[in-house]
């Protein structure tokens, strides 16, 4: 933003100097919020700036327009046959790409009480949506993947018992862990998020640690949920604020993941019969990396 010189070079008056340092500052302000409007999104409260540094855009989706970026994203995970589910957990959904819908510059991640004969033969009482930059099949190749790097999304949760909303990254090898949950709400508790780190341990067995952070009201509106992962940490944040984070060697990973967001339903219980359907909201995804 250019700010008016004086024509003949001579020193305004002290009140002109005044005024012209307090449209300075107020420059210096508004440039301020749209830089950080540009980094962060509009949805949810803005807190501190996220932890970017010099690290630059690699990834993003406002998901503006009236239908998802199938460039960016695949609807199931990376063994889909038409349709998938996540069997290493007691999850009652099958995804299906129909309960992901993209409207008023969100993306909407569905759930539905909706029995449907999955392609594994079993028949289940929910339809779900997901989204995630892995593959179309076991065979394809992944959309992105990456190393390192800051990770945010704008989420709305929903309120509904029984469901089970997560952001969070898995690696590319489709093998887990290593994990990192960069947010997850399970039970009846949409108050608190839950955040967590897997790996395996020196005799390969997986081992986790993790943190909750609440109460907040966190149906209410939408939030930013980050994470900052490099060689030697991983960190979490909530609202630009940090709420978690693991620097021991052995739990930081090191291997190229897929971004993931998903409503899973039924973990750790079924949802109650007064419930439904559900939905998880998502304004914007963004990457950054060094």
């Amino acid at each position: 933003m250019k700010l008016t010189d004086d024509a003949d070079g001579a020193d305004p008056p002290r009140h002109s100097r005044r005024r012209s340092r307090a449209s300075a500052g107020r420059c210096a302000r508004i440039l301020a919020a749209l830089v950080l409007a540009v980094a962060c999104g509009s949805g949810g409260p803005k807190g501190p700036e996220p932890p970017i540094g010099n690290r630059r855009l690699v990834f993003q989706d406002d998901f503006d327009g009236s239908r998802l970026d199938t460039r960016r994203w695949a609807t199931c995970y990376d063994w889909n046959d038409k349709g998938c589910t996540n069997s290493g957990n007691p999850e009652l959904e099958w995804y299906l790409p129909g309960q992901v819908s993209v409207r008023d510059g969100a993306v909407t991640l569905s759930a539905a009480r909706r029995s449907v004969r999955g392609s594994d033969g079993k028949t289940y009482p929910w339809v779900s949506g997901m989204i995630s930059t892995g593959r179309d099949n076991w065979d394809a190749r992944p959309r992105r993947t990456f190393t390192y790097g800051y990770f945010e999304a704008s989420i709305r949760v929903p309120a509904q018992q029984g469901m089970f909303p997560a952001f969070w990254l898995m690696p590319a090898s489709r093998y887990t862990p290593p994990e990192l949950d960069i947010m997850e709400f399970y039970g009846d508790n949409a108050q608190r998020v839950q955040m967590h780190v897997r790996w395996r341990g020196h005799l390969g067995e997986p081992e986790s640690d993790g943190h909750d952070y609440g109460p907040v009201d966190f149906p209410a509106e939408y939030h930013r949920f980050g994470l900052l992962w490099t060689a030697h940490e991983v960190a979490w944040y909530v609202d630009g604020e940090r709420r978690f984070r693991v620097t021991q060697p052995e739990r930081v990973p090191h291997v190229p993941m897929e971004v993931l967001l998903d409503l899973a339903v039924g973990v750790p219980k079924p949802p109650p019969r007064s419930v439904d359907s559900a939905r998880m909201n998502v304004d914007w995804v963004r990457v950054w990396q060094d």
